[in-house]
């Protein structure tokens, strides 16, 4: 029986989050957030296609005091959805765009702690808590801006920039995303500061399942309720992105955790919408396959039987309802079938072999993580990504990560293979795995140049 967690309400402007609230869904714009009329249209766009709350990247002061014209135009143009700053490695952007937004998500990893360089410190008991007092004096300034303008704040813990310091204490692991996470919490908590919204996002399904599931473990521990927003960060495009997403949101979902989701496709932002909103609303029917797909286990193999009126829906839905039982390893093989005509037993094989690579138990070909772009991608992700899987399709057990920028490149690409990661206006830097083995290609070259590196190794 679906079961939903009772979280507080946070309210982000014109709408609430969590409570008696439905779950919210949201999307991301790609646009340059100094470029007024663009990120107005694609906002635009969002919400017609029923996205709740809209967020841009904020990347230094003028993208944040630009936030302020993006919000007037479009409330002029009689949208008065909320909209989100996007805040990384420059704490005081956050003071500005909590001026001028609903909301603002600031990233633990990068908020204050410098960027991360893999380095292993060591810290004594002392030194560790004076870096989280140098986090609480910037912390308190912002929340009361955000307190005097109304504004709420987003903790996003991404997987693929935790601090050197957090994983130098706790290593790279669910208990240390957590902890990242909770430095922050107590102090708002202690600052009496509750319109807050708490995401822990990872590319890999597993670690993305695991550390959100320890983190209402943990909140529930200290008391704490507050709502929770859900996404698998880089979950790559196509239908590839809409399993891995199904997988991991989804196994969350018919737990009855989340509040409000978003499903990070490497397509253009309002395409998200739509997959999104079918992953709530299948949440009581999933939740009922789930255990009807768990009864069937037998010899390490689901049985599912799954129907819906189209592909897209039959594999979200299927997706879905066996996304925590494969994470759990209750069962290492999937058999799906279907009434429906248009899905044939070579689909449904095809299906069960991409929902058991999205839950990171057999990789049958190339594994993408990629990103979804947003205002600091500084080159064409789509028509990058389309040329390096058209070349690379058929190396199986390959994982590729395919990143705009630097912000989650390295980190969330620990577990890819290879790395083409945006360093610049029109320059790319190329991973092996967290090394950086060349730097600042120009772009006309970078895919060549990463094909070339894959070839060497591989022969």
């Amino acid at each position: 029986m679906y079961k939903r967690r009772l979280s507080s309400e946070t309210r982000v402007g014109n709408i609430g989050i969590g409570g008696e609230n439905p779950i919210r869904i949201q999307s991301m714009g790609t646009v340059d957030t100094n470029n007024t009329e663009g990120c107005v249209a694609q906002a635009k766009r969002i919400i017609d296609a029923g996205g709740e709350l809209v967020r841009f990247t904020t990347q230094g002061t003028r993208e944040a005091e630009n936030m302020k014209n993006i919000s007037a135009q479009l409330k002029a143009d009689g949208y008065n959805s909320p909209l989100v700053a996007d805040v990384h490695f420059t704490a005081h952007t956050a003071d500005v765009a909590a001026q001028y937004c609903e909301k603002v998500r600031i990233n633990p990893g990068n908020y204050v702690d410098p960027g991360r360089t893999f380095k292993h410190l060591e810290y004594t008991d002392e030194e560790y808590a004076e870096e989280l007092k140098k986090i609480e004096a910037k912390l308190v300034p912002f929340l009361n801006i955000c307190k005097e303008h109304h504004t709420a704040v987003r903790i996003g813990v991404n997987h693929g920039s935790l601090s050197d310091r957090i994983m130098s204490r706790y290593g790279d692991t669910p208990a240390g995303i957590v902890e990242s996470c909770m430095e922050f919490l107590r102090i708002f908590r202690r600052e009496n500061f509750n319109d807050v919204v708490i995401s822990i996002k990872a590319s890999n399904t597993v670690v993305m399942v695991t550390t959100m599931r320890l983190l209402v473990e943990t909140m529930d521990k200290e008391d704490m309720h507050y709502p929770l927003h859900l996404g698998v960060t880089e979950a790559g495009e196509g239908e590839d992105g809409r399993i891995k997403s199904a997988v991991g949101i989804g196994a969350l979902l018919t737990e009855g955790i989340g509040d409000t989701i978003r499903v990070s496709l490497s397509e253009e932002p309002e395409c998200e919408i739509p997959v999104a909103r079918k992953l709530v609303d299948m949440i009581p029917e999933c939740t009922k396959l789930r255990e009807e797909a768990q009864a069937s286990i037998k010899d390490d193999t689901i049985t599912l039987n799954v129907d819906a009126p189209d592909w897209e829906t039959l594999q979200l839905k299927a997706a879905m309802a066996v996304g925590a039982l494969l994470i759990d390893r209750k069962a290492t093989k999937l058999v799906i079938t279907s009434p429906a005509s248009y899905a044939s037993p070579a689909s449904l094989t095809s299906l069960a072999d991409a929902i058991l690579q999205a839950a990171r138990i057999k990789f049958t070909k190339t594994e993408y993580i990629s990103c979804p772009g947003c205002g600091r991608t500084l080159y064409n992700l789509q028509e990058t990504i389309a040329k390096i899987k058209a070349a690379t399709k058929d190396l199986v057990g390959l994982k590729i990560g395919i990143m705009g920028c630097i912000v989650n490149g390295p980190g969330e690409m620990a577990d890819a293979d290879y790395g083409y990661v945006g360093a610049g206006r029109g320059k790319i830097s190329l991973y092996k795995a967290k090394e950086c083995v060349e730097k600042n290609i120009p772009e006309e070259e970078a895919v060549e140049k990463l094909l070339e590196l894959i070839r060497k190794d591989r022969a």
